[in-house]
């Protein structure tokens, strides 16, 4: 199975290792980017070194790729889909978030249509793979939660990974798509596929509080990372990294709360902040008959009976912990080469992605205006590409 890298960075070059963990004939064979920060990880695991070129045109023109892996800056995406998509290669897999806007999720969809459809585009949307949410599947699916009623949920990380992102070129929306957009789409996905209902409602709040030139310390330094010895910095921008983290130009926000109302009336309370010293990643779900409590961090998951109080399940440790996003990268490595070899449904779709990706956006599009915004309309004109 012959591989194709466009934008090489350190993520995606982590996922093919993943991939070829799976399946040792994978073949990574070349890749486009000028400064390939994540090819001294694929020669590791490569067998030989891939070719370079300076376009992906070229490259599918030279190369007869199986899969091509997108690992390019977001708002890069669109382009090298479309790309992608008008060539004959057969299965496309691209990091999240898919696109960066409304219109490009118009415009990916209308490719999608025009050149083999939806399953032709896989997407790197990891924690429906990780095993705490396959345990919370579990109980959903067994009736133990009940009718979802609402969920209370949060990405909350620390002022070194916060750092990270006023410095990175994530730091801009009209590279990152923003923050909700950029980091926390994989909860949003999750979230919509628990409930298994799309956002009628949205409203959002938000700013930054923390990431500014009054709380710069004294010393200047870089915050350190949990565990990670002498690495101080471990995120280090690469590509139109800066310098400043209290003074940066980025226009991102460092905290926002937003509401979602569903389809069916449950509804979700969503909280991120990138300055919080200890970080949790964590939900809880209220159904009819139970809740179901869970953190992916600090790695465990718990549910109750509504009626006697009575824990159900008591997991103090989930599958891999801190490996690998919590075990999902390589669970969503393990499935991709599973489909490769005998196709199937998968846990997660393009088209889910898409879906939270909107979300994202007007959940930004709110906090904005500081509007509720009924995504009617949005979902009306999703539908009409006809491949929902």
């Amino acid at each position: 199975m012959k591989v194709g890298f466009v934008g090489l960075g350190a993520r995606i070059a982590n996922v093919g290792a993943y991939f070829k963990a799976h399946k040792s004939d994978m073949d990574f064979v070349a890749y486009v980017d000028p400064t390939p920060a994540g090819l001294p990880h694929v020669r590791k695991y490569a067998g030989s070194e891939p070719a370079q070129y300076e376009t992906l045109q070229e490259m599918l023109n030279r190369e007869k790729l199986d899969l091509l892996m997108i690992g390019s800056p977001n708002f890069m995406h669109i382009e090298h889909l479309r790309i992608a998509l008008q060539s004959e290669v057969p299965q496309i897999f691209a990091e999240k978030p898919i696109v960066v806007g409304e219109e490009e999720t118009f415009e990916l969809l209308e490719l999608m249509k025009a050149h083999g459809g939806a399953k032709r585009v896989l997407v790197g949307l990891v924690l429906r793979y990780s095993p705490l949410y396959v345990a919370l599947r579990k109980s959903l699916d067994s009736g133990q939660i009940g009718k979802i009623v609402s969920i209370e949920a949060a990405e909350h990380i620390g002022p070194y990974h916060g750092s990270f992102f006023m410095r990175d070129w994530r730091r801009y929306s009209k590279y990152s798509g923003g923050f909700m957009l950029e980091k926390c789409c994989h909860d949003l996905d999750l979230y919509q596929g628990v409930v298994g209902q799309r956002p009628r409602y949205v409203s959002s709040f938000g700013g930054r509080k923390s990431f500014v030139p009054e709380n710069q310390p004294e010393t200047r330094e870089k915050f350190p990372q949990p565990d990670a010895g002498d690495r101080v910095d471990p995120f280090t921008p690469r590509w139109g990294g800066g310098n400043a983290d209290f003074e940066s130009d980025g226009d991102i926000i460092d905290y926002q709360t937003a509401l979602v109302e569903y389809e069916d009336g449950a509804n979700l309370c969503f909280h991120t902040n990138m300055f919080v010293p200890d970080e949790f990643r964590r939900f809880a779900v209220m159904g009819t008959k139970g809740i179901a409590e869970g953190d992916f961090i600090r790695n465990y998951y718990k549910v109750h009976d509504a009626y006697t109080s009575r824990c159900l399940i008591d997991m103090p440790e989930v599958g891999q912990g801190h490996s690998g996003h919590y075990g999902a990268d390589d669970g969503m490595a393990r499935d991709l080469v599973a489909y490769f070899e005998n196709g199937g449904d998968l846990p997660v779709s393009v088209l889910d992605a898409l879906e939270a990706g909107l979300t994202a956006i007007k959940m930004d599009e709110a906090r904005k205006s500081r509007a509720v915004i009924d995504m009617t309309e949005t979902w009306q004109r999703f539908d009409s590409y006809g491949l929902v």
